[in-house]
């Protein structure tokens, strides 16, 4: 039997000659600085905004490194998302959990890896397509408690093909990615549990991914 880190770069690989073409060729209009992800050979939190359940499908298929995101647990349930879900080894986030030890256990086990964490610090797709919903501390409190930097992504037009109102989806080349330059946040020891630090380093990532996507963060 196959383990689970063989299935996963078997499964991104697929996505990469199968999926990836046609996600590129469907809705990808451009992608800029995308070498800040592909060029990157140690462990990172990938934060980007969150409109559609096409933004990471988008940039996956660009992306040219595989990235384990905190994903809700529905979609490990649902139909054609579960293979999907557990092939590319997505970490669950069971939301109404109170203890999420098993995973900050699963971030820290990909950040020794060297591999590359993603975060959508919304939590959810944002009903507006042009604010952005107030952010979660915890891409702060990994990047903080495993000293590892922040790549911002910024992705614009995906609110237009699929958004949490509508049910229909657009096939129009719309979608661009923006990557900005890794972020390295020098904190004491120990910060990673103050919510001060927490807070301020969260607004300082999210100004950053509002102007990487044209968006606003008003919180």
């Amino acid at each position: 039997m196959q383990s689970h880190s063989t299935l996963t770069t078997y499964t991104y690989k697929a996505i990469r000659s199968i999926l990836g073409p046609i996600i590129r060729t469907i809705w990808v209009k451009s992608h800029t600085n995308i070498h800040h992800i592909k060029t990157h050979k140690k462990a990172a939190i990938v934060a980007a905004n969150h409109q559609s359940f096409f933004d990471f499908l988008c940039l996956v298929s660009v992306s040219g490194r595989n990235i384990h995101f905190l994903s809700a647990e529905k979609f490990f349930k649902r139909g054609l998302w579960k293979p999907l879900m557990v092939g590319t080894g997505q970490i669950k986030v069971e939301r109404n959990a109170t203890d999420k030890s098993v995973v900050h256990s699963r971030v820290k086990t990909h950040i020794l890896k060297n591999d590359l964490v993603g975060i959508f610090p919304e939590g959810t797709r944002a009903p507006s397509e042009t604010e952005m919903l107030k952010a979660y501390t915890g891409v702060a409190r990994y990047a903080l408690e495993h000293n590892v930097p922040v790549i911002p992504v910024g992705i614009k037009g995906t609110h237009a093909i699929h958004n949490r109102e509508s049910k229909k989806m657009l096939f129009k080349k719309n979608v661009e990615i923006v990557v900005g330059e890794p972020m390295i946040f020098s904190y004491p020891e120990g910060s990673s549990t103050n919510p001060e630090i927490l807070e301020a380093v969260t607004r300082t990532i999210m100004d950053e991914i509002a102007h990487l996507s044209g968006k606003v963060y008003p919180h």
